[in-house]
């Protein structure tokens, strides 16, 4: 579809403030549309509409050409009054909570922001990878029990890693483990050979591949196919003595079969930065897991670059579709991302 090089009508959608009052990093401003625009050469204005609840939504998205929000704030919006609607761009990678998208209007482009999350997502795996080789979560359990046990670990060189997912997040920490001299295996459901890693295999290998992992890398996309890919069976596949990160989505694997082998000390560790539910209460089994880190789904996202970089992803995406070229961020619905 070829889209005229003219001022769109754009609406964001935020979220609402928080309920503490804290200030929230990814609110998009005005200034911030802008000065996208300026970067990415935009020669007409753009008419531009914000809102943080129904109502807004409501008026804005009715003559909207564009939406620009979070998956959050279109969920169990639609259907909707937008007859000008000709583009969803979500500010999130997964798009996992909209699933099935049975309920996007015909003819409605939808977009991610995959390619915002690759540098924070890279430190953050290399970051768990450090500790659990180096046994940070056991000495947390230890030092809230009082316990001095010393363990004396090797380092990351020539160890194995193995990335399920070898999209832009698993991707990111491959570089991260291969520049410190990891070897990588990614796990992908089309098994191409890709730069970042050393080998690569179809997800009908995965079995085979977790009977020689020492470090397991959770970084899919959460479809029907992927849901729960870690079940209580392949985790027992996993050596005695491997490591876990997750940095997916909690319903990758199965919570209490993972919490059941590390408290056997059949696993060496594990980070997990997304749980199921989210947040997670404070009676949540994971909690009380030893050999077991928990951060609250922050691994991916820099405050300092998130808008930026996802509104020049927008711009990029609207200008490949001027051009008639297809949009890099377009969403497959049958792959569900």
């Amino acid at each position: 579809m070829l889209w005229q090089a003219r001022g769109m009508r754009i609406h964001i959608q935020n979220p609402p403030p928080p309920a503490d009052g804290s200030p929230d990093p990814f609110i998009i401003t005005a200034a911030q549309v802008e000065q996208a625009a300026a970067r990415g050469g935009e020669t007409e204005a753009h008419t531009l509409s914000f809102g943080n609840d129904a109502a807004s939504f409501a008026a804005g998205i009715a003559d909207a050409e564009a939406v620009v929000t979070t998956p959050g704030q279109i969920l169990g919006r639609f259907p909707v009054a937008a007859p000008r609607l000709r583009m969803i761009f979500c500010t999130s990678a997964g798009l996992d909570r909209l699933l099935p998208f049975d309920w996007l209007p015909p003819g409605v482009a939808l977009l991610n922001n995959r390619g915002v999350h690759s540098a924070k997502v890279g430190e953050y795996s290399l970051m768990a990878l450090l500790m659990l080789a180096a046994r940070v979560p056991a000495y947390a359990t230890q030092q809230r029990a009082g316990v001095w046990k010393p363990f004396f670990t090797p380092i990351l060189r020539g160890r194995r890693l193995l990335v399920v997912g070898t999209g832009d997040l698993g991707a990111a920490g491959a570089r991260e483990a291969r520049r410190y001299g990891m070897h990588v295996t990614g796990v992908r459901a089309r098994p191409a050979p890709h730069p970042d890693f050393d080998a690569i295999l179809g997800t009908d290998a995965l079995d085979a591949a977790l009977a020689d992992t020492e470090f397991l890398l959770l970084a899919c996309p959460l479809t029907p196919a992927t849901r729960n890919i870690l079940d209580r069976r392949r985790l027992g596949l996993l050596p005695a003595g491997a490591g876990l990160i997750n940095v997916g989505r909690g319903a990758l694997l199965d919570q209490d079969a993972l919490c059941d082998l590390l408290e056997a000390g059949r696993l060496s560790g594990a980070v997990l930065d997304v749980t199921v539910p989210e947040p997670l209460p404070p009676d949540a089994r994971l909690w009380r897991t030893p050999n077991l880190l928990v951060t609250p789904h922050v691994a991916a996202d820099n405050p300092e670059t998130y808008n930026v970089d996802s509104l020049d992803i927008f711009f990029a995406n609207l200008r490949a579709a001027r051009a008639g070229e297809a949009m890099p961020n377009l969403v497959d619905p049958g792959r569900g991302y």
